[in-house]
């Protein structure tokens, strides 16, 4: 990379949460539980789906997915943000920061992505019960997954692509956590305006779609719930699809407050706080959400947990 081609500026100041030295330790504590707990209930969730044979299904297989997409997105960001907390000066080169963003925006784009996959599952699982083998077969599942991560891909080399021909060769210090595009934008002593225009229509497909696919996923979904003659099957639905709700709520309400505003009227500083909810704590809590709310969960880890102690005694025996 050559700093005449892209950027006078070899590195990059994060400013972090706050500035106040009196709260670096506490947030530092905070953020370490967070990601701690992110990393056991996501890498748990996958190692118990893989586990359970009655959990090879559709609906756990994009589970899967997603727990992997949240376990990359949070140790793409939270494991230098902690670094940051104990230093003096929170800095980043120019290529690290590049390279953040890009696995950032691609692990966002695909967490958006694989949010509205889950939700045409529920929909094909309770609206077309009967047809549901056929439609979600392994290889529809697979095709599916992969479009998710093609998605990904495209958009995060487009906004690297675009990125790196923004020069910077003024200010050097990001009013963020991480390094995020319009904080990089705010930088910039290049025009901005394709990147801009690049961003939102960016955004817009991949906030605005997937959740348009979710909203009328879910009507479909409740109509053919009030169906249902039996309370039980009525719960049961209801009860699978809560959890996803509560998830793409969270989420997608973060990232839209982000990104679907100009760059003229969005702060940073409400940013900053709007980016802690969709990078740090959306995944620590997708894994909470599906498992506390869900039977099957609960099931397999009560199994797992049994043959581990039968084996435990078998050993010692």
């Amino acid at each position: 990379m050559e700093k005449g081609n892209y950027s006078l500026v070899t590195e990059f100041i994060l400013t972090g949460l706050t500035v106040q030295a009196e709260f670096q330790l506490p947030l530092f504590f905070l953020f370490l539980g967070i990601y701690v707990v992110t990393v056991v209930g996501n890498l748990g969730m996958i190692i118990l789906i893989r586990l359970s044979s009655h959990l090879h299904t559709p609906m756990y297989y994009f589970l899967c997915c997603l727990s992997f997409i949240d376990l990359c997105q949070s140790t793409v960001i939270t494991p230098k943000m902690l670094v940051n907390f104990l230093s003096e000066k929170n800095s980043i080169s120019y290529p690290e920061c590049m390279t953040q963003f890009y696995f950032f925006a691609f692990f966002a784009i695909c967490e958006c992505q694989m949010l509205a996959v889950m939700a045409y599952d529920r929909y094909v699982a309770i609206c077309h019960p009967l047809h549901y083998s056929l439609t979600m077969s392994y290889q529809v599942c697979s095709w599916l997954v992969s479009g998710v991560y093609a998605l990904g891909l495209i958009g995060a080399t487009v906004h690297m692509s675009c990125l790196l021909r923004v020069l910077f060769c003024k200010e050097n210090i990001i009013n963020h956590y991480f390094c995020d595009l319009f904080p990089l934008l705010k930088l910039s002593c290049s025009s901005t305006y394709i990147n801009e225009v690049l961003a939102l229509a960016f955004s817009t497909f991949n906030i605005l779609f997937p959740t348009l696919t979710i909203i009328f996923s879910y009507v479909l979904i409740i109509a053919s719930i009030f169906k249902i003659r039996s309370t039980e099957g009525r719960s049961k639905a209801f009860s699978t699809c809560s959890s996803h709700i509560a998830a793409v709520g969270v989420f997608f309400g973060s990232a839209a407050f982000m990104y679907l505003q100009p760059s003229s009227v969005s702060s940073m500083d409400q940013g900053k706080v709007s980016s802690v909810f969709y990078t740090i704590v959306v995944p620590m809590l997708n894994p909470l959400i599906y498992s506390l709310r869900n039977k099957d969960v609960k099931i397999a880890l009560k199994k797992v947990i049994k043959k581990n102690n039968l084996l435990k005694r078998a050993i010692s025996e």
